[in-house]
C-alpha cells in the first residue's frame, strides 16, 4: 500500500506542476491528470479513505514518512504549506472531476490567494477531498510569526541552489525533468511579482564571482520581472526567464581562471571567451525538446547585439530574438552592477551613461528605454547621499523622469522624511553610496 500511495503522490504532483506551467485544457494536463487519476482509484479500491499528512517539510502517509520522495517535491510541499494545507484525506467515491477541480485550486497563484482552503475546495463541488492542519492552535500560531519574519533571502538561496543543480545537470549531460524545473521558476515568479522590490533589492547587494549561479538568477529575476512589466504573457516569460538561466551555461564550462584573470585577457583568451555563446548553444540544443528552442537560441544570441556586429560572427544578417535582446540588456545591468574585482566600482548613474553608449548597437533602443524607465536611473533600495549632504534609500521610481525617484531620507535621523525628487528640485542626488563599504553603516535602512 504504500507503494501505491506514494505513486499517486508523484503523479498527483506532476499533474499540479503541469497546471501550474499550462492550462488545463491542455493535452499534457489531461495526459497528467489521466495518470494520477488512476493511480487514486487503485489505491481506493483497497482503502475507503486515506490521509496524506505534512510533518515540518516531510510527507507522511500513517507512521511512515517518505523521506526520499519529500526531497524531490519541496517545492510542491512549500505550496501546500503556504495555503494552509497540512493534511489531505482522499475517500472512496471521489470522480475525476473532483480531482481536477482540486488540482486547480492548488495551482493558483499565491498573488490570488484564497483563504479557508476547506471551505472553498466544498464550495466548489469537491466532497472527496478534505484539508486541514495537523498542528495545534499555538502551533500554527508560532509558524505564522515565523512565516511573516521569514527572510526572503533564504527563498533566494535555495532558487540559486535550484539554479546550480540545473546547470550542473546540462554540463553533465544528465536528463532534465523539465516540468518540475519550470514549476520553480513559477515559484520565483510568483514571489517577485509579490515582493518584487525585496528580489530587486537583493540582487542589487548580492556579491559574487564572475562564473557563479547568483548571477544567472539574478538576470533570470530582471529579464522576468522586466518581461512581466512589458506584458509579456505568462507562458514567453517563463521562457524568457528559463533562457536567462542557461544564457552562460557556455561561459561556465570555460576555465574560470580566464574569465576571473584580473590582468587584461591576451586576444587567445578573448577568443575562447568569445567562443562560449556558441558552446552555449551547442550543449543546449540537446535540451531543446525539454526547455524549449528559445534556451539555445538566447544562450548563441545574447552577445550578437541589435546590431548583429557583436559575437560570434556570422556569415549572413541575423535580426536577435526579442527574448535575447531582452535577456542581453538584463545580463550586461547586472554584470556592472557587482563590484568585481577586475575592475572599478559602477554607480547607477556611470552604469546608465554606459548602457547608453551602446544604445542602437548592442541593445534594442526601445527596450532599453523602457528598461530604465520600469527600473530607473536609481534602482529601489539604491544609497544615495543628497546634496544637503543627508543619506536617503531609493524607495520608487518616477517613469517619466528616471533621474529623480522618489527617496526616503535615513539620516540624519531628525531630517527622516520621504522626499519626490521630481517634484522638489532644491533637492538632489549628489551620488552613489556602495553598500559594501561606505553605505554599510546604513544597510539596515534598506
Amino acid at each position: 500500500m504504500m507503494e501505491k500511495i506514494e505513486q499517486y503522490i508523484k503523479k498527483l504532483i506532476t499533474c499540479l506542476q503541469i497546471a501550474k506551467i499550462y492550462t488545463s485544457s491542455h493535452p499534457k494536463f489531461s495526459e497528467g491528470l489521466n495518470a494520477a487519476y488512476e493511480s487514486l482509484a487503485e489505491v481506493l479500491r483497497e482503502k475507503q479513505e486515506f490521509t496524506v499528512g505534512i510533518v515540518g517539510y516531510e510527507l507522511a502517509y500513517e507512521r511512515e514518512i517518505f523521506f526520499e520522495l519529500s526531497q524531490k517535491i519541496k517545492s510542491a510541499i512549500g505550496v501546500l504549506k503556504k495555503k494552509g494545507i497540512e493534511r489531505i484525506t482522499f475517500t472512496r467515491g471521489i470522480d475525476k472531476e473532483e480531482l481536477l477541480k482540486f488540482i486547480e485550486y492548488l495551482a493558483i497563484p499565491e498573488t490570488e490567494e484564497v483563504r479557508e482552503p476547506q471551505k472553498y475546495i466544498t464550495a466548489i463541488g469537491i466532497r472527496n477531498i478534505t484539508v486541514g492542519k495537523i498542528k495545534s492552535s499555538a502551533d500554527a500560531d508560532k509558524e505564522l510569526k515565523e512565516k511573516k519574519e521569514e527572510n526572503i533571502e533564504s527563498y533566494y538561496a535555495d532558487s540559486v541552489k535550484t539554479v546550480e543543480t540545473s546547470i550542473e545537470d546540462v554540463l553533465g549531460g544528465r536528463s532534465i525533468d523539465a516540468v518540475d524545473f519550470r514549476f520553480n521558476v513559477i515559484g520565483v515568479m510568483e514571489n517577485l511579482m509579490k515582493k518584487h522590490n525585496e528580489f530587486l533589492k537583493l540582487a542589487a547587494v548580492k556579491r559574487y564571482d564572475a562564473t557563479t549561479f547568483w548571477h544567472l538568477l539574478n538576470v533570470s529575476i530582471l529579464s522576468m520581472y522586466f518581461s512581466w512589466k512589458l506584458g509579456f504573457s505568462k507562458e514567453d516569460f517563463l521562457d524568457i526567464a528559463t533562457a536567462a538561466i542557461f544564457h552562460d551555461v557556455g561561459k561556465i564550462f570555460i576555465s574560470r581562471k580566464i574569465i576571473q584573470k584580473p590582468d587584461k585577457l591576451s586576444e587567445e583568451e578573448f577568443d575562447i571567451v568569445r567562443s562560449h555563446s556558441a558552446l552555449g548553444a551547442q550543449i543546449l540544443l540537446k535540451y531543446s525538446q525539454a526547455l524549449g528552442i528559445i534556451v539555445p537560441l538566447v544562450a548563441f544570441e545574447h552577445h550578437l547585439g541589435f546590431n548583429g556586429k557583436g559575437y560570434p560572427k556570422l556569415s549572413f544578417e541575423q535580426k536577435p530574438h526579442i527574448a535575447s535582446l531582452i535577456v542581453s540588456i538584463c545580463d550586461v545591468y547586472d554584470a556592472l552592477t557587482q563590484r568585481r574585482s577586475y575592475k572599478n566600482e559602477y554607480s547607477p548613474a556611470l552604469i546608465y551613461e554606459v548602457m547608453m553608449k551602446e544604445k542602437n548597437k548592442l541593445f534594442h533602443p526601445e527596450l532599453l528605454d523602457s528598461f530604465f524607465r520600469i527600473l530607473g536611473v536609481w534602482p529601489y533600495g539604491t544609497l544615495v547621499l543628497l546634496n544637503d549632504d543627508s543619506v536617503a534609500v531609493v524607495r520608487e521610481q518616477n517613469t517619466y523622469d528616471i533621474f529623480n525617484p522618489i527617496v526616503e531620507v535615513v539620516f540624519p535621523a531628525e531630517k527622516k522624511s520621504h522626499i519626490n525628487l521630481s517634484d522638489n528640485r532644491d533637492v538632489t542626488i549628489k551620488r552613489f553610496l556602495n553598500p559594501t563599504s561606505e553605505g554599510k553603516q546604513y544597510l539596515g535602512f534598506v
